[in-house]
């Protein structure tokens, strides 16, 4: 099935796009609760430097992440916007100098930044997308944030607590954009014994690959169950999941959306499309439960 040319409301995205330094970057607007107006923050002493502060809209105490020198591009004068944010389960702000306005447009045009865009492209952005003669970064806010409070990122250290477990050779294939997250993945439900791991850095790549193993006749020597991130360039996880409920021969496998964007809009969406299981990045223990109840597993 060729799916480059394919027009479908799921692969549809709306980023935020805003401006630092005179660069254009953007956020997934599924993620974005309101804009504020910048006003005075209370300071958070011993704070990461990139904490400017904290400020209670409406009473609810929300943290403030200076992106620009989160980005390693200076300090943020007093003025700008405030984007709030929820994503794993975390309400938090972040500081911008201009709020540009939205860009609509498809994850299958969200080009995968390399060595060559530079070191900021590469370690700290999903993507890169064209508007016109601009290019907007779509930034990676779940690194963002985990570089500066290291206890939101996965919770690897519950795998420890789950002890000894016997070896599953359930093949399973894990689809997530993140280097970083992929490996902590696959490591993780490596140690609690899914050791039958397959992975692919997108939904584009991931769906090549079921495709290949269903015309060989292989598709359950290769995959039972496929883990996948929603925010991924080229192709989304809801529309990989979508061809696969959809496609001959391929709608047996069990899906499991594991990400950062599980809120009311994406899990009714997740619903709709026939996924088996939503789960909220960071809880990698609580996705092995689920795992070993939807594929039939016990622990001992």
């Amino acid at each position: 099935m060729d799916t480059n040319n394919m027009q479908d409301d799921t692969s549809h995205l709306d980023l935020l796009v805003f401006k630092i330094s005179g660069r254009e970057f953007g956020i997934n607007v599924a993620k974005v609760q309101e804009i504020i107006i910048y006003e005075p923050l209370t300071p958070v002493p011993l704070a990461h430097p990139s904490v400017e502060g904290i400020f209670m809209p409406r009473g609810d105490m929300i943290t403030v992440i200076d992106l620009k020198q989160a980005l390693r591009l200076g300090n943020s004068e007093p003025k700008g916007n405030f984007i709030l944010t929820n994503f794993n389960s975390l309400n938090m702000a972040f500081h911008v100098e201009e709020i540009k306005g939205i860009h609509s447009t498809s994850w299958a045009d969200i080009m995968k930044p390399n060595g060559a865009t530079g070191p900021l492209e590469e370690g700290l952005t999903t993507g890169i997308v064209k508007d016109g003669d601009s290019l907007i970064i779509v930034l990676d806010f779940e690194k963002i944030v985990s570089e500066i409070d290291p206890e939101t990122g996965l919770k690897v250290q519950d795998i420890d607590k789950l002890g000894n477990r016997k070896r599953i050779d359930i093949p399973i294939l894990v689809v997530e954009d993140s280097i970083l997250l992929n490996r902590l993945i696959v490591e993780s439900l490596s140690k609690a014994g899914y050791t039958n791991l397959t992975h692919t850095a997108n939904g584009q790549e991931a769906w090549e690959l079921i495709e290949q193993w269903r015309d060989e006749g292989t598709l359950d020597e290769h995959v039972r169950c496929v883990i996948t991130d929603i925010e991924m360039p080229r192709m989304d996880g809801h529309m990989l999941t979508k061809l696969i409920k959809e496609g001959k021969g391929t709608n047996r496998l069990k899906v499991v959306i594991f990400s950062s964007m599980i809120n009311d809009a994406t899990r009714k969406k997740g619903d709709d499309l026939g996924v088996d299981v939503q789960m909220t990045k960071p809880e990698i223990g609580l996705l092995v439960g689920e795992l070993d109840k939807l594929l039939g597993v016990t622990a001992d």
